[in-house]
């Protein structure tokens, strides 16, 4: 049976709860369309969580990574085309977890400068929208620890040439955190609905390994 490896990152920042360390461990263990899902819960610090999600990707030795992380007044799932060589995290005021502030740093120095993700964008987002969770492409993944991750993920599989393919998908808010007053007017989605995106999202990326050729309508615009 293959591997899908599913990381989600924990709370980070003004984010009690994250999203995507609830979905994780809801779809840890499930079996979808003969793969098994299985998840790890990723530190929100800068370098750290590339070396985590790297060693359980040689620990797995996975068919696929599916990475995911909060993005706080997005209403949809989205999933990330690109992730860029650059880090800032000073411009959204946080600090990783770890205290770690980067203001215009590379996640690898003399590595490229950005990364297409290989996964089916199309035919995942199409499933999630048939399956009734909204949802969409989207172009930039941020300058903080996702993009890093996602970026530090792409480059490792470039350069020990794995046959392993690997994409990002953001999550909004859960509700109980757009409920906090600093959050209020923020769009939210439920653990649960995320997952059956996720669900669905994962097993367009099974069963595509090349992505559809047919327009997908876009309303995120970014």
């Amino acid at each position: 049976m293959s591997t899908i490896l599913l990381t989600g990152f924990e709370p980070f920042g003004n984010t009690p709860i994250n999203p995507a360390e609830r979905v994780a461990r809801l779809l840890d263990g499930e079996e979808i369309d003969g793969s098994k899902v299985v998840s790890r819960i990723v530190p929100s610090s800068y370098f750290q969580c590339i070396d985590v999600v790297t060693a359980a990707i040689a620990e797995l030795q996975p068919e696929s990574v599916i990475m995911m992380g909060e993005y706080g007044g997005r209403a949809m799932l989205t999933v990330e085309r690109i992730a860029q060589n650059l880090n800032d995290c000073t411009r959204y005021g946080l600090l990783d977890n770890a205290g770690l502030a980067m203001q215009g740093g590379f996640t690898v120095p003399d590595g490229p400068v950005a990364y297409y993700s290989d996964v089916p964008l199309r035919a995942m987002v199409k499933a999630m929208r048939d399956a009734g969770v909204p949802a969409d492409i989207s172009d930039t993944a941020a300058t903080f620890c996702c993009n890093h991750l996602l970026y530090g993920v792409l480059h490792h599989i470039a350069e020990a040439k794995l046959d392993t393919r690997a994409g990002w998908v953001h999550l909004p808010h859960l509700p109980e955190v757009a409920a906090l007053v600093e959050n209020l007017g923020q769009p939210s989605m439920s653990a649960e609905t995320a997952a059956i995106g996720l669900r669905a999202a994962l097993a367009a990326l099974l069963a595509h390994p090349q992505d559809i050729d047919e327009p997908i309508a876009s309303r995120l615009q970014i």
